[in-house]
């Protein structure tokens, strides 16, 4: 029964992930400024949170400041960059090749932990990298040699490979993370410095005359990311791990690509070509190998 409940739990945090990518490019459709969007999101998610974790805040206040660095650079990496990647690479690729890119990330992870020392890694890991980052390529150069050896790749991905690599940073110092905090505080703090880094974002846009229009679009384009992508999907999230564990919550990231693909070619239109295809198995193929543990002889 606890199981099921898992699985119900990361089959909606998943899909809550992947509405992220319709919304985020709905929000570019109705001419909301990407990096403006960022912060109300976040700001919504702030405000919302307040009443549950300040108490707890000020409980565990010794802890956070004794922290500040660790919970600056994990708010900066997840809120302030890759929130910023993501929206940005919508304005200019496809939601399924934003989607696909993130299937990426565990890959990406055991890398920097390798790179940072956090972790050791094996030759099926090594392997599944490997896989994974040929995936990869096979969707930025959409199997065209041309295109690689041009170096003439689309913007977005570009842009959304970054956000993977900011994700890794931000899930390897995670790993690094010694003290505990409730998780809603957590995710509470950690926004708090995402805002922080946020801010100059926010101003730049403003700066240059990408006013954000209030209207209901707005209001329903912020009130579904601060409910669903954010809180819902860290805590369904969360709740899942707690039951079954992360390695075999892992393995349903690579739904966010499936349902991202099909809301995609559902309401935009978008279609699902072969290079698509090819770079999901590599990509997914990769982040199996990546999860196979070396059983001892």
């Amino acid at each position: 029964m606890q199981n099921t409940k898992a699985y119900i739990m990361l089959v909606c945090a998943t899909l809550f992930w992947a509405g992220n990518f319709m919304v985020g490019k709905y929000a570019f459709l109705v001419e909301i400024p990407p990096l403006t969007l960022v912060f109300y999101r976040w700001l919504l998610v702030w405000i919302i949170l307040l009443p549950f974790t300040f108490k707890e805040i000020i409980k565990y206040k010794n802890t956070i400041l004794n922290n500040l660095p660790l919970l600056f650079f994990l708010g900066f990496t997840s809120v302030g960059l890759f929130n910023s990647f993501t929206y940005l690479s919508l304005i200019h690729t496809q939601v399924i090749n934003a989607s696909l890119f993130n299937t990426a990330i565990p890959a990406i992870i055991i890398l920097l932990c390798f790179l940072f020392k956090v972790e050791q890694t094996n030759k099926y890991q090594i392997l599944g990298l490997i896989i994974s980052v040929c995936g990869i390529l096979a969707i930025i150069t959409r199997l065209k040699l041309d295109i690689l050896f041009s170096l003439n790749f689309n913007k977005g991905d570009l842009i959304m490979i970054g956000g993977v690599i900011t994700w890794g940073v931000y899930s390897t110092l995670l790993k690094k993370k010694k003290f505990t905090l409730p998780l809603l505080s957590l995710v509470h703090v950690i926004c708090t410095f995402g805002l922080i880094t946020v801010l100059p974002q926010f101003l730049y846009e403003y700066s240059n005359g990408e006013l954000i229009k209030f209207d209901i679009n707005l209001v329903y384009t912020l009130i579904f990311l601060a409910l669903f992508p954010s809180i819902g999907s860290y805590y369904c999230w969360a709740g899942a791990v707690s039951i079954i564990g992360a390695n075999r919550a892992g393995i349903f990231l690579s739904l966010i690509p499936l349902f991202s693909t099909i809301m995609a070619i559902l309401f935009y239109n978008e279609q699902f070509k072969f290079f698509h295809l090819i770079g999901a198995i590599l990509i997914i193929l990769g982040l199996f190998l990546s999860n196979k543990e070396i059983k001892n002889a």
